[in-house]
């Protein structure tokens, strides 16, 4: 109940959008922009009691010393989300990230932590589908309701199953076979991940012959009709790109204070001993 598995890319430059995407369940092995392999999956918790983060050891009893107040993991992960979770992190570092690994800056001013850790945990509730770091007086796994609505319900009948859908940037309408979902910002239908239209390669992959590549005849198993639980999940995915891109203008505001003020160098760390020692090849990678 308090795993959180981050996916990036590792061994690939990141494209536009955001630099991490988080899940609550085990993402599958193209969850970051639907391709390359499983490497870039990084869980929080390294054990299934939860009793061994994934975090370089002392990080965050250094942490704590600095900001005068303990930091959990959780704490940590929220500002890492906050720091790297959005596109003016792979704008702002192009360069450095077209040749190295990804690597977050990590203030030394506990109230900017606190500030990015706060927003880093609303876009966490969010990704999550709220099955995460919920809000005080928020319902476990609901998310909250955006613009978005269905205006022409999907037909349920097998003869209407959408086979193609459309965008009309001038009325923000979004035609899906016979219904209709509005508004639907442009900025909401291309949002993307390094490539990867979200919304787009959604709906390709409930299209009425489906998408992406056959690798088995289990790929020719489809839906028979539309349901009203797929137009659910859709107004779902709607808000959350919604309510994602209303934080990003902060968290671009937060990078800028904080990788203009004191960070936390490498070579301040003093791990234990052996904690520099090579992983096994199979080990996950730390979060730092």
């Amino acid at each position: 109940g308090k795993q959180v598995y981050l996916t990036t890319l590792l061994n690939h430059p990141l494209g536009e959008g955001p630099a991490l995407v988080a899940c609550s369940c085990l993402p599958d092995l193209h969850h970051f922009r639907g391709s390359y392999g499983a490497k870039e999956i990084t869980p929080l918790y390294r054990t299934r009691d939860v009793s061994k983060a994934n975090i370089l050891p002392d990080l965050l009893d250094r942490l704590g010393v600095a900001y005068g107040r303990p930091v959990t993991p959780e704490d940590f992960l929220a500002y890492l989300y906050g720091t790297l979770a959005h596109p003016a992190f792979v704008q702002s570092f192009a360069t450095e990230l077209a040749t190295r690994e990804l690597r977050a800056p990590i203030t030394m001013d506990a109230d900017l932590f606190a500030e990015v850790r706060a927003i880093g945990a609303r876009l966490l509730w969010l990704h999550t589908y709220g099955e995460r770091f919920v809000p005080n007086g928020e319902q476990p796994g609901a998310v909250p309701q955006g613009a978005a609505r269905c205006l022409k319900a999907v037909p349920d009948d097998p003869e209407s199953y959408p086979k193609q859908f459309r965008h009309n940037s001038a009325t923000q309408t979004l035609h899906l076979g016979q219904g209709e979902f509005a508004p639907v910002a442009p900025q909401v239908y291309d949002f993307e991940v390094s490539g990867l239209k979200v919304v787009q390669s959604w709906l390709k992959y409930r299209m009425r012959d489906g998408g992406g590549k056959k690798s088995s005849p289990l790929d020719d198993i489809r839906p028979e009709q539309w349901t009203p639980q797929f137009t659910t999940e859709l107004l779902e995915l709607l808000w959350v790109i919604e309510a994602t891109l209303a934080l990003y203008p902060k968290q671009a505001q937060l990078l800028e204070a904080v990788t203009a003020g004191s960070c936390l160098q490498a070579n301040e760390l003093k791990p234990p001993p052996n904690a520099l020692r090579k992983p096994p090849k199979a080990a996950k990678p730390k979060l730092l």
